[in-house]
This record gives structure tokens, sequence and C-alpha cells, in this order.
């Protein structure tokens, strides 16, 4: 079994899964059940995919739950994409840094 915490990625993951729950609290409250969940799931997969992958014995079974792990980092990155174009992240940002 390896051990989760010596992995960078997993660093950068739960860094982001966490800065990902802090951002969405100043999402609109229309967005509870539409972005704000899409990317909490997806940001939270990423770091929990990465642990699993860590305690599965076979190599294929960890680089599988690898692969899964880099989907849904490339889920939560189109959804960073989304709330950009649409601006909910700049007004968020905003009102949760006091900007």
């Amino acid at each position: 079994m390896r051990d989760h915490t010596k992995l960078r990625a997993f660093e950068l993951a739960d860094e982001v899964a966490i800065l990902i729950y802090r951002i969405t609290k100043g999402f609109p409250k229309e967005e509870i059940y539409g972005l704000t969940s899409q990317m909490r799931r997806a940001a939270v997969s990423v770091v929990s995919n990465i642990v699993e992958g860590c305690a599965r014995e076979s190599q294929a079974e960890y680089l599988r739950f690898l692969e899964v792990a880099f989907w849904f980092l490339k889920g939560t990155a189109l959804s960073v994409q989304s709330v950009t174009a649409i601006e909910i992240w700049r007004a968020a940002w905003c009102f949760r840094w006091r900007l």
C-alpha cells in the first residue's frame, strides 16, 4: 500500500478542493444545486481517487484510480472555465475576499 500523503499530486488536489469550497461559498444561492455542487463534488473526487488508488495493491489498479482522478481534475477545470466565462467566479472571489 502506498502513502498518499507523500504524493505531491495529493497535496495539490487537496489544496484545490479546499479553494473550490471557499470560493463557491460566495456563489449565488441559485447555483447551490448546479455549478457549486458540481465543482465541489469533482474537486473532492480528485482527492478521493488518489487516496483510493494508493490503497490498492496492484500497480494497474493504482494507475487506474490516478487516471480517474485526472478525469475529475479535467472536469473541475472545465467548471472553472465555465464560471469564469459567466463571471460568477469574479463576483464570488470579490465577495469572499472583500476585493
